[in-house]
Protein backbone atom coordinates (compact mmCIF):
# COMPACT_ATOMS: atom_id res chain seq x y z
CA UNK A 1 0.00 0.00 0.00
CA UNK A 2 1.17 3.76 -1.03
CA UNK A 3 1.59 6.11 1.85
CA UNK A 4 -0.56 8.07 0.42
CA UNK A 5 -3.14 5.83 0.12
CA UNK A 6 -2.58 4.81 4.06
CA UNK A 7 -3.16 8.47 5.18
CA UNK A 8 -6.21 8.81 3.10
CA UNK A 9 -7.55 5.15 4.62
CA UNK A 10 -6.47 6.34 8.17
CA UNK A 11 -8.06 10.45 7.75
CA UNK A 12 -11.17 8.90 6.33
CA UNK A 13 -11.38 6.30 9.20
CA UNK A 14 -12.84 9.04 11.74
CA UNK A 15 -16.19 9.57 9.74
CA UNK A 16 -17.16 5.69 9.77
CA UNK A 17 -19.84 5.27 12.31
CA UNK A 18 -18.11 3.30 15.58
CA UNK A 19 -20.67 0.85 17.16
CA UNK A 20 -18.62 0.55 20.21
CA UNK A 21 -19.06 3.89 21.01
CA UNK A 22 -21.43 4.76 23.86
CA UNK A 23 -24.16 6.87 23.25
CA UNK A 24 -24.52 10.03 25.45
CA UNK A 25 -27.33 9.54 27.16
CA UNK A 26 -30.55 11.97 26.57
CA UNK A 27 -31.11 14.46 29.41
CA UNK A 28 -34.62 14.39 31.04
CA UNK A 29 -36.41 16.99 32.23
CA UNK A 30 -39.28 16.42 34.51
CA UNK A 31 -41.95 18.82 34.04
CA UNK A 32 -44.23 18.92 37.37
CA UNK A 33 -47.69 20.79 37.35
CA UNK A 34 -50.47 21.07 40.00
CA UNK A 35 -53.26 21.14 37.36
CA UNK A 36 -54.02 18.93 34.26
CA UNK A 37 -52.38 18.29 30.71
CA UNK A 38 -55.34 19.24 29.39
CA UNK A 39 -55.75 22.94 31.28
CA UNK A 40 -52.11 23.74 30.89
CA UNK A 41 -51.65 22.03 27.41
CA UNK A 42 -50.61 25.46 25.67
CA UNK A 43 -48.47 26.65 28.80
CA UNK A 44 -46.51 23.42 27.83
CA UNK A 45 -46.18 24.15 24.21
CA UNK A 46 -44.78 27.51 24.73
CA UNK A 47 -42.28 25.85 27.12
CA UNK A 48 -41.13 23.99 24.77
CA UNK A 49 -40.51 26.66 21.72
CA UNK A 50 -38.60 27.94 25.01
CA UNK A 51 -36.45 24.84 25.16
CA UNK A 52 -36.13 25.06 20.90
CA UNK A 53 -34.94 28.21 21.26
CA UNK A 54 -32.22 26.88 23.63
CA UNK A 55 -31.43 24.59 21.10
CA UNK A 56 -33.24 21.40 22.98
CA UNK A 57 -36.24 19.82 21.14
CA UNK A 58 -38.43 16.89 23.20
CA UNK A 59 -37.57 13.40 21.34
CA UNK A 60 -34.42 14.28 19.57
CA UNK A 61 -32.25 15.54 21.70
CA UNK A 62 -34.01 15.77 25.52
CA UNK A 63 -37.30 13.71 26.98
CA UNK A 64 -39.48 15.40 29.33
CA UNK A 65 -41.40 13.28 31.89
CA UNK A 66 -44.68 14.92 32.64
CA UNK A 67 -46.22 14.53 36.16
CA UNK A 68 -49.60 16.23 36.66
CA UNK A 69 -51.51 16.44 40.27
CA UNK A 70 -54.49 17.38 38.41
CA UNK A 71 -55.72 19.48 41.05
CA UNK A 72 -54.97 17.06 43.90
CA UNK A 73 -51.86 18.86 45.66
CA UNK A 74 -51.60 16.39 48.26
CA UNK A 75 -49.82 14.05 45.22
CA UNK A 76 -47.02 16.51 44.78
CA UNK A 77 -44.93 14.98 47.30
CA UNK A 78 -45.13 11.57 45.69
CA UNK A 79 -45.05 13.03 42.24
CA UNK A 80 -41.76 14.61 42.82
CA UNK A 81 -40.32 11.87 45.01
CA UNK A 82 -40.74 9.68 40.96
CA UNK A 83 -39.03 12.48 39.44
CA UNK A 84 -35.95 12.32 42.04
CA UNK A 85 -35.57 8.77 41.99
CA UNK A 86 -35.20 9.22 38.20
CA UNK A 87 -32.72 11.31 38.36
CA UNK A 88 -33.73 13.88 36.13
CA UNK A 89 -31.93 16.58 34.70
CA UNK A 90 -33.98 19.13 35.63
CA UNK A 91 -37.47 19.53 37.38
CA UNK A 92 -39.53 22.49 35.84
CA UNK A 93 -42.82 23.24 38.62
CA UNK A 94 -45.54 25.74 39.40
CA UNK A 95 -46.90 26.76 42.85
CA UNK A 96 -47.79 25.00 44.90
CA UNK A 97 -44.94 22.20 43.16
CA UNK A 98 -42.29 24.03 43.23
CA UNK A 99 -42.25 24.55 47.02
CA UNK A 100 -42.63 20.61 47.15
CA UNK A 101 -39.77 20.24 44.84
CA UNK A 102 -37.30 22.33 46.68
CA UNK A 103 -38.64 20.01 49.73
CA UNK A 104 -37.67 17.09 48.13
CA UNK A 105 -34.17 17.82 46.60
CA UNK A 106 -31.30 20.12 46.94
CA UNK A 107 -28.98 18.84 44.39
CA UNK A 108 -31.86 18.01 41.08
CA UNK A 109 -31.84 21.64 39.49
CA UNK A 110 -35.21 23.72 39.44
CA UNK A 111 -36.81 25.98 37.54
CA UNK A 112 -39.81 27.63 39.11
CA UNK A 113 -43.06 29.63 37.86
CA UNK A 114 -44.64 31.39 40.25
CA UNK A 115 -46.94 33.92 41.05
CA UNK A 116 -45.98 34.76 43.92
CA UNK A 117 -42.84 36.52 45.54
CA UNK A 118 -40.35 33.59 45.48
CA UNK A 119 -38.52 35.13 48.32
CA UNK A 120 -41.59 35.18 50.55
CA UNK A 121 -42.13 31.60 49.67
CA UNK A 122 -38.56 30.31 50.56
CA UNK A 123 -37.91 29.72 46.55
CA UNK A 124 -34.87 31.17 46.57
CA UNK A 125 -32.48 33.97 48.72
CA UNK A 126 -32.87 36.88 46.53
CA UNK A 127 -34.04 37.24 43.04
CA UNK A 128 -30.20 38.50 41.60
CA UNK A 129 -28.83 35.53 43.19
CA UNK A 130 -30.88 32.86 44.15
CA UNK A 131 -28.06 30.20 45.33
CA UNK A 132 -28.38 26.46 45.71
CA UNK A 133 -30.45 24.98 43.10
CA UNK A 134 -33.26 27.21 42.54
CA UNK A 135 -34.26 29.70 40.18
CA UNK A 136 -37.00 30.63 37.59
CA UNK A 137 -39.67 32.36 36.68
CA UNK A 138 -42.05 35.22 38.45
CA UNK A 139 -45.52 36.11 37.35
CA UNK A 140 -47.35 39.00 37.92
CA UNK A 141 -50.45 37.57 39.41
CA UNK A 142 -50.38 39.00 42.99
CA UNK A 143 -49.35 42.70 41.47
CA UNK A 144 -52.43 42.73 39.55
CA UNK A 145 -54.51 41.04 41.56
CA UNK A 146 -56.27 44.87 42.59
CA UNK A 147 -56.59 45.74 38.94
CA UNK A 148 -59.12 42.99 38.57
CA UNK A 149 -61.46 44.29 41.14
CA UNK A 150 -60.91 47.83 39.84
CA UNK A 151 -61.94 46.64 36.23
CA UNK A 152 -65.16 45.01 38.05
CA UNK A 153 -65.93 48.25 39.38
CA UNK A 154 -65.32 50.48 36.44
CA UNK A 155 -67.74 47.68 34.37
CA UNK A 156 -70.36 47.58 37.29
CA UNK A 157 -70.08 50.44 39.13
CA UNK A 158 -72.94 50.57 41.18
CA UNK A 159 -72.12 46.92 42.62
CA UNK A 160 -71.10 47.33 46.21
CA UNK A 161 -70.88 43.60 47.61
CA UNK A 162 -68.04 41.56 45.46
CA UNK A 163 -66.95 38.10 45.73
CA UNK A 164 -63.64 36.61 45.58
CA UNK A 165 -63.47 33.34 44.71
CA UNK A 166 -59.85 31.50 46.36
CA UNK A 167 -58.36 28.47 46.62
CA UNK A 168 -57.59 28.28 50.56
CA UNK A 169 -55.96 24.92 50.02
CA UNK A 170 -53.19 27.09 47.59
CA UNK A 171 -52.21 29.13 50.44
CA UNK A 172 -49.17 30.50 48.21
CA UNK A 173 -50.69 31.92 46.24
CA UNK A 174 -54.35 32.66 47.72
CA UNK A 175 -52.91 34.28 51.01
CA UNK A 176 -51.04 37.57 48.61
CA UNK A 177 -53.73 38.22 46.18
CA UNK A 178 -55.89 37.75 48.88
CA UNK A 179 -55.09 40.89 51.11
CA UNK A 180 -53.95 42.51 47.71
CA UNK A 181 -57.37 42.98 47.06
CA UNK A 182 -59.45 43.65 50.12
CA UNK A 183 -56.67 46.62 50.40
CA UNK A 184 -58.16 47.86 46.83
CA UNK A 185 -61.81 47.22 48.12
CA UNK A 186 -61.05 49.03 51.40
CA UNK A 187 -60.29 51.75 49.39
CA UNK A 188 -63.43 51.65 46.85
CA UNK A 189 -65.49 51.75 49.59
CA UNK A 190 -66.63 48.15 48.38
CA UNK A 191 -67.58 44.98 50.54
CA UNK A 192 -65.59 42.13 49.38
CA UNK A 193 -66.83 38.33 50.56
CA UNK A 194 -64.10 35.65 50.03
CA UNK A 195 -65.49 32.36 48.54
CA UNK A 196 -63.26 29.29 48.75
CA UNK A 197 -63.26 26.31 46.15
CA UNK A 198 -60.25 23.75 46.71
CA UNK A 199 -61.75 21.35 43.47
CA UNK A 200 -64.33 22.00 40.77
CA UNK A 201 -66.49 19.90 43.30
CA UNK A 202 -66.77 23.24 45.44
CA UNK A 203 -67.88 25.17 42.46
CA UNK A 204 -71.54 25.09 42.83
CA UNK A 205 -71.67 25.61 46.37
CA UNK A 206 -69.51 29.00 46.01
CA UNK A 207 -71.80 30.41 43.07
CA UNK A 208 -74.70 29.18 45.61
CA UNK A 209 -73.55 31.16 48.50
CA UNK A 210 -72.60 33.89 46.02
CA UNK A 211 -75.78 34.35 44.70
CA UNK A 212 -76.80 33.99 48.61
CA UNK A 213 -75.19 37.13 49.02
CA UNK A 214 -76.85 38.88 46.50
CA UNK A 215 -72.93 40.03 45.42
CA UNK A 216 -73.08 42.42 42.10
CA UNK A 217 -69.94 40.39 40.90
CA UNK A 218 -67.30 38.01 41.02
CA UNK A 219 -63.32 38.15 41.06
CA UNK A 220 -61.84 35.13 40.28
CA UNK A 221 -58.01 34.75 41.99
CA UNK A 222 -55.19 33.40 39.93
CA UNK A 223 -54.46 29.73 41.00
CA UNK A 224 -53.90 26.38 38.96
CA UNK A 225 -57.01 25.20 39.56
CA UNK A 226 -58.78 27.74 38.35
CA UNK A 227 -56.87 28.34 35.46
CA UNK A 228 -57.68 24.59 34.57
CA UNK A 229 -61.59 24.91 34.87
CA UNK A 230 -62.23 28.31 32.80
CA UNK A 231 -64.46 27.27 30.95
CA UNK A 232 -66.31 25.78 33.53
CA UNK A 233 -66.83 28.48 35.46
CA UNK A 234 -67.18 30.81 33.04
CA UNK A 235 -70.41 28.60 32.19
CA UNK A 236 -71.52 28.97 35.77
CA UNK A 237 -71.14 33.21 35.55
CA UNK A 238 -73.47 32.83 32.41
CA UNK A 239 -75.95 30.81 33.95
CA UNK A 240 -76.19 32.59 37.39
CA UNK A 241 -75.52 36.01 35.23
CA UNK A 242 -72.86 37.14 37.10
CA UNK A 243 -70.39 39.75 35.72
CA UNK A 244 -67.02 38.42 36.61
CA UNK A 245 -63.57 39.29 35.86
CA UNK A 246 -60.95 36.23 35.58
CA UNK A 247 -57.01 36.44 35.24
CA UNK A 248 -57.58 34.32 32.01
CA UNK A 249 -57.77 34.31 27.98
CA UNK A 250 -60.16 31.08 28.34
CA UNK A 251 -62.44 32.73 30.65
CA UNK A 252 -63.76 35.11 28.39
CA UNK A 253 -63.54 33.04 25.11
CA UNK A 254 -65.99 30.70 27.20
CA UNK A 255 -68.63 33.62 27.58
CA UNK A 256 -66.89 35.07 31.49
CA UNK A 257 -67.24 39.04 31.02
CA UNK A 258 -63.85 39.77 30.99
CA UNK A 259 -59.99 38.22 31.94
CA UNK A 260 -57.04 40.41 32.86
CA UNK A 261 -54.01 39.11 34.10
CA UNK A 262 -50.67 37.85 33.52
CA UNK A 263 -49.37 36.07 30.11
CA UNK A 264 -48.66 33.12 31.42
CA UNK A 265 -47.65 31.26 28.51
CA UNK A 266 -45.05 33.88 27.98
CA UNK A 267 -43.70 32.78 31.70
CA UNK A 268 -43.41 29.34 30.37
CA UNK A 269 -41.51 29.77 27.34
CA UNK A 270 -38.69 31.70 29.32
CA UNK A 271 -38.65 28.65 31.90
CA UNK A 272 -37.88 26.41 28.75
CA UNK A 273 -35.32 29.15 28.20
CA UNK A 274 -33.47 28.81 31.58
CA UNK A 275 -34.02 25.22 31.52
CA UNK A 276 -32.06 25.02 28.46
CA UNK A 277 -29.09 27.23 29.92
CA UNK A 278 -29.09 24.39 32.83
CA UNK A 279 -29.07 21.43 30.89
CA UNK A 280 -26.03 22.83 29.16
CA UNK A 281 -24.13 23.40 32.74
CA UNK A 282 -24.93 26.74 34.14
CA UNK A 283 -25.80 26.82 37.66
CA UNK A 284 -29.83 27.71 38.62
CA UNK A 285 -28.19 29.70 41.46
CA UNK A 286 -25.81 31.71 39.49
CA UNK A 287 -29.57 32.73 37.23
CA UNK A 288 -31.12 35.75 38.19
CA UNK A 289 -34.80 35.40 38.85
CA UNK A 290 -36.79 36.50 35.42
CA UNK A 291 -40.20 38.47 35.54
CA UNK A 292 -42.66 38.06 32.97
CA UNK A 293 -44.27 41.51 32.47
CA UNK A 294 -46.57 40.78 29.86
CA UNK A 295 -50.51 41.19 30.95
CA UNK A 296 -53.65 41.18 28.47
CA UNK A 297 -56.89 42.40 29.02
CA UNK A 298 -59.67 40.53 27.08
CA UNK A 299 -63.68 41.46 27.11
CA UNK A 300 -66.67 39.54 25.90
CA UNK A 301 -68.75 41.98 24.64
CA UNK A 302 -71.32 39.59 23.95
CA UNK A 303 -71.94 38.98 27.59
CA UNK A 304 -71.66 42.71 28.27
CA UNK A 305 -74.78 43.26 26.62
CA UNK A 306 -76.69 40.13 27.99
CA UNK A 307 -75.37 41.36 31.31
CA UNK A 308 -76.96 44.93 30.19
CA UNK A 309 -73.57 46.52 30.95
CA UNK A 310 -72.17 49.57 28.68
CA UNK A 311 -68.16 48.95 28.08
CA UNK A 312 -66.62 52.16 28.20
CA UNK A 313 -65.40 52.73 24.52
CA UNK A 314 -61.42 53.44 26.31
CA UNK A 315 -61.48 50.19 28.07
CA UNK A 316 -62.94 48.15 24.61
CA UNK A 317 -60.15 50.18 22.88
CA UNK A 318 -57.32 48.73 25.83
CA UNK A 319 -58.15 45.17 24.80
CA UNK A 320 -55.78 43.41 23.46
CA UNK A 321 -59.04 40.77 22.23
CA UNK A 322 -62.27 41.40 22.05
CA UNK A 323 -65.42 38.94 21.94
CA UNK A 324 -68.18 39.80 20.03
Amino acid sequence: MRRRDFISLVGGAAAWPLPARAQQPMPVIGFLNGASAAGYAFEANTFRQGLKEGGYIEGQNVAIEYRWANDQYDRLAALVDDLVRRRVSVIVANTPANLAAKAATSTIPIVFVTGGDPVQLGLVASLNQPGGNVTGITNLFVEIAPKRLELLHELVPTARVIGLLVNQAGTALAQPQLRATQSAANALGLELQVLNASSERDFDAAFAKLIELRAGGLVISADPIFFNSMEQLANLTVRHSVPAVSPDRKFAAAGGLAGYGADNSEAYRLAGIYAGRVLKGEKPGDLPVQQATKVELYINLKTAKALGITVPLPLSGRADEVFE
